[in-house]
């Protein structure tokens, strides 16, 4: 069949719906997936987005045509695909959602049995040639369906992994109209928390804000009820429920580094000589951490597909990505941004200092850009001028371009999502930081 090739990206599938993604293609791409994956039972669910219903729809009859015994576990979070699909040993998952991207977009994570992620490299290569043949198997059954919700399981689930949370605290929370906020009410009966909660309806059309708090702009209105309820901190989350991030007691956000070192030593702490993983733009507060307390360091490529590899491949507590995503192994090496966050919550519960005292350490240490987005044509040609103009510094290409000098460094990269050249900048002091955001930008706008 006919279709736009490119939103199969290198760890999921993502386009404008249905302009892009239809529910004819949803259903083209089931029927692969079905005959991708080895026998056994396929978990589909979805976020709130205004198309995801109807691309469910689609993928689930894919399945069914293909002979596949279907579980619908209806609107959930990202994380819960991959605890669906760990606990009760299906043989792969599909979620429905397109993340923190604006509203006129959709996608598809697809997971394989085990939680093994299905990306370019592992599988979605092999599904988007069958998606384009038709050369599907010809069977003569069809599957069947049923439905679960599982939405409690996974909050004790989180909770147990987490180790809990042993004195109240008042936090808030921005679920930014997203998937995150169906956990909320089993939070408020499973644990000691009082939660004062921002836009918690679902809705797709995102009416406040895009579900996207790795912009500071986004968590506005978070940092505001922190400071304004005088609030132990508070948590935003992403549209589809699996990045968290977090604002400290005096409203000022935290990076996903600095949570990242924050929970890396608390983990190292109970499991002294285990290994954590960083990406390769987080803050090298991250690495920095993980040595001072003992741990073993492994840095990898960006992206939930390659990090999973790595953790099952280095037998990992941890990972730590810049964006907010944080994965565990006892979560069958799965990101969750719960986990994170109640993780941080059970840290605040055990301790005597609030959390922007705890956090002042990590954030003296180095000054960090945001990441700045390029629309480039040929972003593989802006990268060459980039390691050409920057080629007295210690360079690496393990994800895109890394440069190193004595007291800053910077990373460019192709995003795998969206037609942008990514730039992630850290430097020692603050004036360093500036000069070199404005002579990075002022190479890739003449591109």
């Amino acid at each position: 069949m006919k279709f736009h090739k490119d939103i199969f990206k290198a760890y999921d599938i993502r386009g404008l719906a249905p302009e892009e993604l239809s529910p004819q293609v949803a259903y083209a791409i089931g029927r692969a997936f079905a005959d991708f994956l080895p026998a056994g039972k396929v978990a589909v669910g979805r976020d709130m987005r205004t198309d995801s219903g109807a691309l469910a729809d689609a993928l689930i009859a894919g399945l069914i045509k293909q002979d596949r015994e279907v579980v619908d576990l209806g609107m959930i979070t990202s994380d819960m695909i991959y605890f669906a699909v760990g606990k009760f040993k299906y043989a792969g998952g599909a979620m429905i959602t397109a993340s923190h991207n604006p509203g006129a977009y959709d996608g598809i994570k697809l997971t394989g049995k085990g939680v093994v992620p299905i990306g370019i490299d592992s599988g979605l290569l092999t599904i988007e040639k069958e998606v384009e043949t038709s050369h599907f198997k010809k069977l003569h059954t069809k599957g069947t369906i049923t439905q679960q919700n599982i939405t409690q399981d996974w909050v004790r689930h989180c909770l147990a992994v987490a180790n809990g949370i042993s004195s109240p605290l008042h936090i808030g929370t921005d679920t930014g109209n997203g998937m995150a906020a169906i956990v909320l009410p089993y939070l408020h009966n499973l644990t000691p928390l009082k939660i004062d909660s921002l836009f918690v309806e679902l809705d797709g059309t995102f009416p406040n804000h895009i579900a996207n708090p790795l912009e500071a702009k986004n968590t506005i209105d978070l940092c505001k009820l922190v400071k304004e309820k005088n609030l132990a901190c508070g948590l935003a989350f992403d549209g589809d429920g699996d990045r968290a991030f977090v604002v400290d007691n005096k409203g000022n956000l935290l990076s996903g580094s600095i949570l990242g070192a924050i929970l890396a030593r608390d983990i190292l702490e109970q499991n002294p000589g285990e290994t954590v993983l960083y990406n390769a733009i987080c803050s090298d507060i991250v690495p920095g951490t993980i040595e001072s307390f003992g741990g073993q360091v492994v840095r990898t490529k960006v992206g939930h597909s390659f990090i999973k590899a790595e953790m099952k491949k280095h037998n990992a507590i941890f990972a730590c990505e810049h964006s907010g995503h944080f994965y565990f192994r006892d979560n069958f090496n799965a990101d969750s941004g719960l986990i994170a966050a109640l993780k941080l919550l059970k840290i605040l519960s055990q301790s005597e200092k609030p959390l922007s005292e705890i956090a002042a350490p990590y954030r003296s240490m180095f000054y960090n850009s945001p990441e700045l987005n390029f629309t480039i044509q040929n972003p593989q040609e802006a990268l060459k001028v980039i390691e050409r103009r920057y080629g007295d510094g210690e360079i690496d290409f393990l994800d895109g371009l890394t440069v190193r000098y004595r007291d800053w460094w910077f990373n460019a990269r192709p995003s795998n999502t969206e037609p942008f050249v990514r730039i992630n900048i850290e430097a020692k002091n603050e004036s360093t930081l500036m000069q070199k955001q404005k002579d990075l930008t002022k190479i890739l706008k003449k591109m």
